[in-house]
C-alpha cells in the first residue's frame, strides 16, 4: 500500500533527516554513527523539573484516576516539585542512598513517579520493580533475589492488602520503612505524609551534588536466564537519551508544551520510564497515567481513557495495536479522532507484525485520506534505552532507524548475520554488585553486547535504517544444515494466523522442520468457532473450526516461504498462559523464547511425536 504524499510532507516537520556514516574495517565489522553531534545533555532529570516548575509551573505534568468513570486527578509543575523537595527531605532524613535505595513494588501512579523523582532529586537510586513478581508470583524468589540485592531503605506499595503476602515474603530480608499510597493502611507511612515533609536544605545541597555519573535508578532484566539483574541507570544515561531523541524529533522542540502523552507501559521497564515519561519531563509535557493495558478486561480501560485523552504521540507494543485496530473499526467517532489528531504511532520492544501495520495503514486512509506516521526504535535497558530511532517514513514494519546522535554501533560478522553492538553515553557502566557479569557484557573497546543482530534496508543507503534480525542466539539449524530466523518466523507466524495467535515460540532445534508453540488470543479463538464467553480454554483449542483455521494460517504461511525454514509443520495450541514465575512473559506481553522452550519441554516433546493428535499439521 502506497503511504500518501501528505504523509510524508508531515513527517518532514516532525523529524530530522538521518544522516550516517559507515565505516567499514578490515576485519569486516562496521561502525555506524549519526554525522550529528550530541548536544549538551542536561546534568540530571531533575533539572528538567525545576526548569518546568519555573517556566511553566501552572501546566499540568501528571495525571491519573482510579477508574475509567472517575475524574482525573493531576499535579501541575509547580506543585509536584513542591512534593518532590518534600518527600526528598523524608528520604534524606531516613538515611537513604545508592546502598539502601527507594524500591516501588506498585504499577504507574502519579505518587509512583512524584516519590522516584523524589530520590532522584537528592541522588538516591529508585528501582522500580515489576507488581507480576509480587501480585502474580507464587514462590517470590525473584523479588526475594532483589530485594536481597538492592538492600532498601524504603518500600513503597499503592495499597498495603494487595501486596500483603509479597511483603510478607520479603520480611526477613530487609530493614526498609514500608510507605502506603493508602492513607488508612496499618503498619505504613501514608505517602501524603511524607510529601509533607518539611524542606529543609539539605535537599538543595544534595540536588546541587548530583553529577551525570550519579546513579538515579536501577532497571532489572527478565531474569530469563536466571536472576534478574539490577542494570544501573546513570543520570547522564538519561539525559543524553533525551537530548538525542530531541535531535531526531524535531517537533520537540518546536513546541513541546503542546505534547500529551496517554501511557500505560511500566515504569518498572525502560521503554515506559527512560523513554516515555522522561520524554515528557525533558520537553514540558503532560502524561496521563493509563490505568489500562492490552489485556483482556483491561483494554476497555484504556478505550476509555483514549476517548478522554487524545495523545499526541500514540506508544504501544504489538499486542496493544492489535486490539487498537479491533476498536477502531467498530467505533467510527473514536477513528475520526485519532487519526485525526494523533501526529504519529510508536511501536517497540517487539516487531509489529506486517498484517497489523497494513490494517493501521489502510484505516487511516479510509478515515482521514491519509497514512498514519508509524516509527519504531531499538535499544535495551542497558541503552536507556534509545540506540536506534527510526525518524523517518518506512516502507514496512519492522525498520529500527539509525544510530542516534552519539552513539555508535558496531556490526560484527556472525555466521550469515551482522552481530551489533553498542557504545555511547547512553549505555550503562555496568550491573550492580555484578563486576564479573559487568565485564561480560563488553567487548574489548566497549561496546555493549546486546546480542540481537541487524540487516540493512540496503547496504548502499545506510541512512534508510536497519531491521531486527532476531537475536543471536535465538537461531537455530536444521538438520538440513539450514538457519532459522526465530524473529523474522514468528512475526511471519503471527500474521499468518492472525488473529488466532497471541504470540508464538519457534522450535525445531536439530530436527528436520520447524514448528510452533502458540499462545492463543481465546477470545478470538471464541469468536471464531461461536463460543461463548466463558467457553473453558481447552474447548476453545480444540475445537475443530479453531483447529481448521490454524492448519490453514500454517499452509499460508508455507506457500509464502521459499525453503524448509521459513515455515513451520505442526502448531501446537497451548492452553497455559505465559508463566510470569517461570520467566516467560514480562508484563509488557513479551515472551521469552528460550524460557518457553525450557519450561515447556513436555509440550515440545508433542510437538515431535508422531503419534500425538494434540498438535496441528499444515494443510493440504
Amino acid at each position: 500500500m502506497t503511504i500518501a504524499a501528505t504523509s510524508g510532507a508531515d513527517s518532514q516537520h516532525l523529524f530530522a533527516t538521518p544522516a550516517i556514516a559507515s565505516d567499514r574495517r578490515g576485519d569486516g565489522s562496521i561502525i555506524l554513527k549519526s554525522t550529528t553531534p550530541l548536544g549538551a545533555s542536561a546534568r540530571c532529570i531533575g533539572d528538567w523539573l525545576e526548569h518546568w516548575a519555573q517556566r511553566a509551573p501552572d501546566r499540568i505534568f501528571l495525571a491519573d484516576r482510579a477508574s475509567a468513570d472517575a475524574p482525573w486527578t493531576t499535579v501541575t509543575y509547580k506543585d509536584a516539585l513542591k512534593q518532590v523537595r518534600s518527600a526528598a527531605a523524608w528520604i534524606l532524613a531516613q538515611g537513604l542512598s545508592a546502598e539502601r535505595p527507594l524500591v516501588i513494588l506498585s504499577d504507574n501512579s502519579v505518587e509512583h513517579a512524584l516519590f522516584a523523582l523524589a530520590a532522584q532529586h537528592v541522588g538516591v537510586p529508585s528501582a522500580a520493580i515489576s507488581p507480576a513478581y509480587s501480585l502474580m508470583s507464587k514462590d517470590f524468589d525473584k523479588l526475594k533475589s532483589m530485594i536481597t540485592l538492592l538492600g532498601p531503605g524504603a518500600i513503597y506499595v499503592s495499597g498495603a492488602k494487595p501486596f500483603a503476602t509479597a511483603l510478607a515474603a520479603i520480611a526477613p530480608l530487609h530493614s526498609a520503612v514500608i510507605v502506603s499510597g493508602d492513607a488508612g493502611d496499618i503498619n505504613a507511612i501514608p505517602f501524603r505524609t511524607i510529601a509533607a515533609t518539611p524542606e529543609t536544605s539539605e535537599v538543595a545541597t544534595a540536588f546541587a551534588a548530583i553529577t551525570p555519573d550519579t546513579i538515579a535508578k536501577f532497571l532489572f532484566t527478565s531474569g530469563s536466564t536466571g536472576t534478574p539483574k539490577a542494570v544501573i541507570n546513570t543520570q547522564r544515561m538519561l539525559t543524553s537519551s533525551q537530548q538525542a531523541k530531541a535531535q531526531t524529533w524535531t517537533f520537540l522542540e518546536d513546541g513541546g508544551d503542546n505534547l500529551v502523552i496517554l501511557d500505560w507501559l511500566p515504569w518498572s521497564h525502560t521503554f515506559g520510564a527512560n523513554h516515555n515519561f522522561n520524554l515528557v519531563l525533558r520537553n514540558g509535557g503532560t502524561l496521563y497515567v493509563d490505568g489500562g493495558k492490552p489485556a483482556p478486561g483491561l483494554f476497555a480501560t484504556s478505550l476509555a481513557n483514549l476517548r478522554s485523552v487524545m495523545p499526541t504521540v500514540y506508544f504501544n507494543v504489538p499486542r496493544g495495536f492489535d486490539m487498537l485496530i479491533a476498536a477502531l473499526r467498530g467505533d467510527e467517532a473514536l477513528r475520526t479522532k485519532f487519526f485525526s489528531e494523533v501526529k504519529f504511532a510508536f511501536y517497540a520492544g517487539a516487531a509489529l507484525p506486517q498484517n497489523l501495520w497494513d490494517a493501521l495503514e489502510e484505516l487511516s486512509i479510509r478515515t482521514v485520506g491519509r497514512a498514519l506516521p508509524m516509527v519504531s526504535a531499538w535499544g535495551s535497558t542497558e541503552t536507556s534505552p534509545l540506540a536506534t530511532d527510526c525518524h523517518f517514513l518506512a516502507k514496512r514494519s519492522g525498520n529500527i532507524g539509525v544510530p542516534i546522535p552519539g552513539t555508535e554501533l558496531k556490526l560484527v560478522p556472525s555466521g550469515d548475520k551482522l552481530e551489533v553492538r553498542v557504545r555511547g553515553p547512553n549505555v550503562t557502566p555496568g550491573y550492580w554488585k555484578a563486576p564479573e557479569l559487568t565485564a561480560q557484557a563488553f567487548d574489548a573497546e566497549g561496546f555493549y553486547l546486546i546480542g540481537d543482530a541487524v540487516t540493512f534496508a540496503d547496504p548502499a543507503h545506510p541512512e534508510l535504517g536497519l531491521f531486527f534480525d532476531g537475536r543471536v542466539a535465538e537461531d537455530f539449524k536444521l538438520n538440513s544444515g539450514t538457519w532459522v530466523n526465530v524473529g523474522t518466523l514468528r512475526v511471519a507466524g503471527i500474521a499468518a494466523l492472525a488473529p488466532l495467535a497471541q504470540d508464538i515460540v519457534v522450535t525445531g532445534h536439530g530436527g528436520d522442520e520447524v514448528r510452533f508453540l502458540v499462545f492463543p488470543n481465546v477470545a478470538a479463538c471464541r469468536a471464531h468457532a461461536g463460543l461463548s464467553d466463558n467457553a473453558d480454554v481447552k474447548d476453545v483449542i480444540g475445537h475443530d473450526k479453531v483447529r481448521g483455521a490454524i492448519a490453514q494460517g500454517l499452509a499460508k504461511l508455507k506457500a509464502q516461504s521459499g525453503n524448509s525454514s521459513g515455515h513451520a509443520t505442526r502448531a501446537l495450541l497451548l492452553a497455559e498462559i505465559a508463566s510470569v514465575d517461570g520467566g516467560e512473559i514480562t508484563d509488557k506481553g513479551y515472551i521469552n523464547q528460550r524460557a518457553v522452550l525450557t519450561r515447556r519441554a513436555s509440550a515440545v516433546a508433542t510437538l515431535d511425536s508422531d503419534t500425538s493428535t494434540d498438535w496441528i499439521g499444515c494443510a493440504g
